[in-house]
């Protein structure tokens, strides 16, 4: 690769190791009965922010890993602009979420497994690389994506569970 090249070298063992830091976070929301997303933001390939869903906890439905990791980097940075920031999710953001990504200008997100009915960074909108909006981010998909799926799929299969349980 010369200088002049614009790829982006993506070191895939790097974006695994974060990717299950991120998974760490999301097994934290499990376990407190949330909806298992993990997040961590990384400048420098140093994390300055880790959070997990605590919608339930705070009742507070923009409590998402991502919107909690975004305040946390940018309290770090003692910027709202995190250009030079990465971001790796176990979920694919919902639009909420990659509309904060977008106004943080968080320079790549990488995310574990999709939401084809509800992701925002290809699922079924792709906010994160909309043409007309002010920032993109570079996307990368499906690290350690089977392990986010079966946390995920775990959650919600538990979930249907105990509902029936109280029913019955």
């Amino acid at each position: 690769m010369d200088e002049s090249d614009d790829d982006i070298f993506i070191d895939l063992a790097s974006d695994q190791a974060l990717m299950a830091q991120a998974l760490r976070e999301a097994q934290k929301a499990y376990l407190s009965e949330e909806v298992p997303c993990g997040a961590v933001i990384v400048r420098e390939g140093r994390v300055i922010a880790r959070a997990h869903n605590m919608v339930e906890t705070l009742k507070d439905a923009t409590a998402h890993a991502e919107m909690l990791a975004l305040t946390q980097a940018q309290e770090a940075m003692g910027d709202w602009r995190l250009s030079d920031c990465d971001l790796y999710v176990n979920k694919e953001p919902c639009p909420m979420c990659a509309g904060a990504i977008v106004h943080c200008r968080i320079r790549r997100v990488i995310f574990g497994c999709s939401d084809e009915k509800g992701g925002a960074a290809g699922g079924f909108i792709n906010l994160l690389q909309q043409p007309t909006l002010n920032h993109h981010s570079d996307v990368t998909a499906g690290v350690l994506a089977d392990e986010s799926a079966f946390l995920l799929k775990s959650f919600f299969r538990e979930a249907r569970a105990k509902k029936k349980a109280k029913l019955n």
